[in-house]
């Protein structure tokens, strides 16, 4: 990080960003259960294996913070399309609200353990990872709660959280990276700090 490119306070275009992504997220949160609902056939015969779909849901998390680097940038758009895919509709209702908080929190730990300041790909794998980590183990609790640990519980756990590190992880990184090559963030230090993205 360069001194004096690094800055907590949030201005009014991080907040209008931040409100975006989660708009647009939460629009595609929806359409994701139904994604979700339509291929569970598919996985009939190993059910803990559809959390490999799960990345999408975690992917605002990291792509936000990773655009505007401002502390509460993960949780606030995590929670904040989760609100917005729970007002539209889908089977899971309101539970969704603490659910995104709590993955938001998972990315937001890793970022927070950094100091907020390293941007690069590690970082936004191991922070999917940990959004991954929270959003199955909720599952586990919530809906699968005497599910079997070998046969259910522990692959679905290691399928959301391989499945968060990469479309979360690897794809907010590269998608935050494209974005700054294209010049729309240039506003930000992502845009400007185009070695660090």
């Amino acid at each position: 990080m360069r001194p004096g490119t690094h800055s907590s306070r949030w201005r009014t275009l991080d907040i209008v960003v931040v409100a975006v992504l989660a708009v647009a997220f939460g629009v595609i949160f929806w359409g994701w259960a139904a994604v979700w609902a339509a291929t569970e056939p598919v996985f009939a015969g190993f059910p803990p294996a559809q959390a490999l779909l799960y990345g999408v849901w975690l992917l605002p998390a990291v792509l936000a913070f990773l655009v505007v680097r401002k502390p509460g940038a993960a949780v606030l758009t995590e929670f904040l399309a989760a609100a917005i895919s729970a007002v539209l509709g889908n089977k899971w209702g309101m539970t969704v609200l603490f659910q995104g908080f709590l993955q938001g929190l998972g990315a937001e730990i890793v970022f927070a353990a950094f100091f907020y300041r390293v941007y690069r790909l590690p970082v936004a794998v191991l922070a999917g990872a940990a959004a991954g980590i929270a959003a199955t183990v909720f599952d586990l609790v919530v809906w699968y709660p005497t599910y079997a640990w070998g046969s259910f519980k522990l692959p679905y756990l290691v399928a959301g959280t391989i499945s968060a590190a990469v479309i979360a992880g690897f794809g907010g990184y590269f998608l935050t990276r494209a974005l700054a090559q294209t010049g729309v963030l240039d506003r930000f230090p992502s845009g400007r700090d185009r070695d660090l993205v």
